[in-house]
C-alpha cells in the first residue's frame, strides 16, 4: 500500500470534540491522524469566535474558545496525534475491513475506524436580506468576533436572540461606547443566566434593548457604516447611530462530501445509536455536534461525552480479542505523568 500511511483511527474534525476523541482513543491505546479543513487545530470554536468566553465547559467557570483548544491540544499531545490541516476528506472508502480516507491534498490513510467530528460541516453565516450590505461585510459589518479590542469605544448592533448574541452583548459591553440589541421579539433563546445578564445591563447606559423590531437598512459610506435603520412590523422606523453590526442568525449548514458517503442523515446531520455514536455503516462513528439522536443536545461537553463512547466503541475494532478493562484515569494515568 505505498504512499498510504496506517493508523488506527482517523479523526475527522480538529474542533474541541475532535481533539478531546484523540486523548479518549490514545487512552485505549489506538493510534490516531486528524484531518480538518481548516489551516489550524479549533473548528469552528477559533474560527468564529476565538475571544468568545464558554461558560459550561465543566472545571472552567469561563475559558476563551482559543484557550479551550489549547488545553485541548495539551492534553493530546503525549498521544502523538498526526494532523493533516488544510485539506477536506473527499472520499472514504471500503478497504476489507478497513477504511482508506482520501483528502483534496492526495493524502490517503487506511484506518479501522473513523469517528467523524465535523461540527456543522461546511458552514457559513446566515446573511440578513439587506441591500448594501456586502459592502460593509468585513469592514463593519461582521459576522463572528476575532478581536474583543476592535469593539473598544464603538457604537455596536447586535442582531439576534440566541447565545452569541448574548454572549457577546455581555462581553462587549465593558468595551464598547453603546451597544443595542435588535431582535422580533422580547422573549430570547438563549441560556436563561446569559438573558438575566443581559437584561441587568439594559438597565445601564451601556446597552438598549431594541424590541420588537428587525433589520431594516445600513447607512454609511466607503465600507463604513453611520447607522442602523429598523422597523417594526407595523413598519416604524427607528434609526441607530451605530459604528458596527453584528448579526446572529446562524450558520448555514453544508455537509459536502460527507453528504455521499451512504450515512443515515436526518436534516443535515448524521444519525447515530446514542448508545456509542455507531452510524449506519460499521466502522463509522459520528461525534459531536454532526451527530443526532433523540434527546441530543448540541453542547461541547456532550460532545466529550461522545468521544469517549465513540473511542470505547471502536477499540473491539482496532484491538480484537483484546480485553477492554475500564480504568478510570487517575488510576491508569497518561503517558509520561
Amino acid at each position: 500500500m505505498s504512499g498510504i500511511q496506517q493508523t488506527d483511527v482517523v479523526i475527522i474534525g480538529a474542533g474541541p470534540v475532535g481533539l478531546f476523541a484523540v486523548f479518549e482513543c490514545g487512552m485505549l491505546k489506538m493510534r490516531c491522524h486528524v484531518v480538518d479543513a481548516l489551516e489550524s487545530t479549533g473548528g469552528q470554536c477559533v474560527a468564529m469566535y476565538p475571544e468568545k468566553p464558554i461558560y459550561d465547559i465543566p472545571g472552567y467557570p469561563a475559558i476563551d474558545a482559543a484557550d479551550l483548544i489549547r488545553k485541548l491540544e495539551e492534553q493530546a499531545a503525549p498521544f502523538h496525534p498526526v494532523y493533516h490541516l488544510g485539506q477536506q476528506v473527499d472520499k472514504l472508502t471500503p478497504n476489507g475491513e478497513r477504511w482508506l480516507v482520501e483528502t483534496s491534498t492526495g493524502t490517503r490513510i487506511d484506518a479501522r475506524a473513523v469517528i467523524i467530528a465535523a461540527g456543522c460541516g461546511a458552514f457559513g453565516p446566515n446573511r440578513p436580506p439587506l441591500e448594501r450590505l456586502a459592502e460593509f461585510e468585513g469592514r463593519s459589518v461582521f459576522y463572528l468576533v476575532k478581536r474583543r479590542e476592535d469593539f473598544r469605544g464603538k457604537r455596536v448592533v447586535i442582531a439576534g436572540g440566541g447565545d452569541s448574541a448574548l454572549d457577546w452583548t455581555i462581553s462587549l459591553a465593558e468595551l464598547a461606547e453603546k451597544i443595542y440589541v435588535i431582535h422580533r421579539r422580547p422573549k430570547f433563546r438563549g441560556a436563561p443566566e446569559s438573558v438575566a445578564r443581559m437584561e441587568a445591563l439594559a438597565k445601564t447606559d451601556k446597552v438598549e434593548l431594541v424590541v420588537p423590531y428587525q433589520l431594516h437598512s445600513l447607512e454609511g459610506e466607503n465600507g463604513q457604516l453611520s447607522a442602523v435603520n429598523v422597523a417594526t412590523l407595523e413598519g416604524e422606523i427607528r434609526r441607530l447611530e451605530a459604528d458596527m453590526l453584528l448579526p446572529f442568525f446562524g450558520l448555514a449548514m453544508d455537509l459536502g462530501p460527507i453528504a455521499k458517503w451512504g450515512l443515515n442523515l436526518s436534516h443535515s446531520h448524521i444519525a447515530v445509536d446514542q448508545r456509542n455514536c455507531a452510524t449506519n455503516t460499521p466502522g463509522i462513528f459520528a461525534v459531536g455536534d454532526i451527530a443526532t439522536y433523540p434527546g441530543k443536545l448540541k453542547l461541547i461537553l456532550c460532545g466529550f461525552s461522545e468521544a469517549a463512547m465513540a473511542a470505547h466503541a471502536a477499540h473491539p475494532l482496532v484491538h480484537p480479542g483484546e480485553a477492554l478493562h475500564f480504568e478510570y484515569s487517575t488510576s491508569k494515568g497518561v503517558p509520561g505523568s
